[in-house]
C-alpha cells in the first residue's frame, strides 16, 4: 500500500475511510497506486485466510473525462492489476442517472464477491462529489425542496446507503472495505459533501495542497 496510510491510517477489513482531496491534486494517481499495491496482510498465526487469490478490488469512477478513464484503464493493464480489478467507468457525458447507480452496481458486485465467493474486497469509489452533484441534479428535476447549497435534504441518508454497505457478515469469511474519494469544492472541508461523509465514515485521509505545492508525493497530511 502507501506508507502514509499503512503507518498512520491503517485500514482494517470492513472499514470505510474516505480520501478528502480537491481539484488539481493527485487523487487519481493515489487511487491507481492503491490498486497496484493493495493486498491482505502477510500470513501469520492470527490470519488464517491469507491468500493472493482471496483478495479482489472493485473500482468505480463516476463523472470522469475520457483522459482520466484512459489513465485508469491503461494503468491497470500495464501493471497487471486488471486481472484482480472489476472496473466500472461512468464518463462525464454519460446520463446522470447512470452516475447514481454506478456505486450501487459496484457494491452489489463487491457483495457477491465477498459473501458468495468469500473474498476480501476493496471498493474504491471516485469521485463521490460527482455522485452528489448528480443527486442534486435529479432532485432539482423532481422539484424537491433543496437543502444546504441546493443539495437534497436526504443526501445524508443517501450517502449512508452507500458507505454503510462496507463491513462483514457473521458466518461469512469475506469482507468489504471502502475507500471513497471526494474532491472538496474550493478546498472547503465544511462543504456538505465532505461534511456528511465525515459523519458517516470512520476518519479520513486528507490530501494536502500545501504538501503538493512542495512536490511531496503522496501529499497526505497524516496529522
Amino acid at each position: 500500500g502507501i506508507s502514509a496510510i499503512d503507518g498512520m491510517n491503517s485500514i482494517a477489513r470492513g472499514q470505510k475511510i474516505p480520501i478528502f482531496s480537491a481539484a488539481g491534486l493527485p487523487h487519481n494517481e493515489i487511487a491507481a497506486q492503491i490498486c497496484r499495491q493493495a493486498g491482505l496482510v502477510q500470513k501469520s498465526k492470527d490470519v488464517m485466510d491469507y491468500s493472493a487469490d482471496n483478495f479482489a478490488i472493485v473500482f468505480a469512477a463516476m463523472g470522469v473525462n475520457m483522459e482520466t478513464a484512459r489513465f485508469f484503464k491503461s494503468d491497470f493493464e500495464e501493471n497487471g492489476s486488471m486481472d484482480n480489478v472489476c472496473l466500472f467507468l461512468n464518463l462525464a457525458n454519460d446520463p446522470t442517472i447512470e452516475r447514481i447507480i454506478t456505486p450501487r452496481l459496484a457494491l452489489t458486485t463487491a457483495e457477491y464477491l465477498a459473501y458468495q465467493c468469500e473474498k476480501h474486497v476493496l471498493v474504491i469509489l471516485t469521485d463521490m462529489s460527482s455522485y452528489a452533484e448528480a443527486l442534486r441534479e435529479v432532485s432539482a428535476a423532481r422539484e424537491e425542496v433543496p437543502g444546504r447549497r441546493g443539495f437534497p435534504g436526504y443526501m445524508y441518508t443517501d450517502l449512508a446507503t452507500i458507505y454503510e454497505r462496507a463491513g462483514r457478515v457473521e458466518g461469512r469469511n469475506g469482507s468489504i472495505t471502502q475507500i471513497p474519494i471526494l474532491t472538496m469544492p474550493n478546498d472547503d472541508i465544511t462543504h456538505p459533501i465532505p461534511d456528511l461523509t465525515g459523519y458517516i465514515t470512520e476518519g479520513q485521509v486528507y490530501v494536502d495542497r500545501q504538501l503538493h505545492n512542495r512536490q511531496i508525493y503522496p501529499p497526505i497530511n497524516v496529522l
